[in-house]
């Protein structure tokens, strides 16, 4: 059962992609007191690699960034989902997205291991506010 939606926004970095630099960023990040939902990484061409960053307050990396001069690619809007970890939790979402005329044009998620998950959805900006809707109990 979904417990929680919450809207979030992601941003992209592009970095080499070579030893440390995922450990640079977020050394960084932690230096300028910001605090993330979730992270990814993934390649981009032979010689990058994108970071995706999810804070938990997209002010706070916006303004930190800049004053860093960090150059970031968004804000983006995401869904992040949090609920208890049972069969068919993820059915569930994607059936109330359905139901909504709501395309998931991405997704990542993770139990955490003590019965829970957390899920994040990338919809188009368009679908945003219909998706929502469709999540929220």
């Amino acid at each position: 059962m979904v417990t929680n939606v919450r809207r979030i926004f992601y941003y992209h970095m592009k970095v080499v992609d070579q030893p440390g630099e995922a450990y640079k960023r977020l050394a960084q990040l932690k230096g300028l007191g910001v605090s993330l939902v979730a992270f990814a990484m993934f390649p981009e061409g032979p010689a990058h690699t994108r970071l995706t960053i999810f804070p938990d307050d997209a002010g706070v990396l916006s303004y930190q960034a800049k004053k860093a001069g960090m150059k970031l690619d968004g804000p983006h809007p995401a869904l992040l989902v949090q609920g208890s970890d049972q069969l068919g939790a993820l059915e569930e979402i994607h059936q109330k997205l359905y139901d909504a005329h709501v395309n998931v044009s991405a997704s990542a998620g993770a139990a955490d291991g003590k019965g829970g998950y957390g899920y994040i959805l990338y919809v188009k900006p368009d679908e945003y506010d219909r998706a929502v809707s469709a999540l929220e109990l």
